[in-house]
């Protein structure tokens, strides 16, 4: 069993920060992304960050166009976890983030997990 446990939601007046985290806990193997998803009411869920691995030092990570320059991911690989540090915050930032990752587990290929949900909701 892997689960994604998601922490450092709530409410935050615009151009306020929070900071998200994720932690991958169970029988895992190696993760080969981590990252966050959001979905505000009447939209579809999107990326906002994820971090991927490659090979020989290889691997990177991709920001949606809307949070580029205000949000920041960064991974913790001794703790399964990831981070995603978001400024400058905007109403429009609204919605639930959902934690998302790849991972191996110690008895199974790859497989894809995701977290429960956590809710931002930036308003004045």
């Amino acid at each position: 069993q892997v689960h994604l446990v998601e922490s450092g939601g709530g409410l935050v007046q615009p151009g306020g920060s929070l900071t998200l985290s994720c932690e991958a806990s169970g029988n895992v193997f190696r993760i080969m992304s981590m990252g966050w998803y959001r979905q505000a009411p009447g939209n579809q869920r999107e990326l906002v960050a994820t971090s991927y691995n490659g090979g020989y030092n290889g691997g990177g990570i991709n920001y949606a166009d809307s949070v580029k320059g205000r949000f920041t991911l960064s991974r913790d690989n001794d703790r399964n976890a990831v981070y995603l540090q978001m400024s400058s915050l905007k109403p429009e930032d609204t919605a639930v983030y959902y934690c998302n990752s790849y991972i191996r587990s110690t008895t199974s290929a790859w497989d894809e997990y995701w977290g429960q949900g956590t809710q931002v909701t930036v308003s004045a």
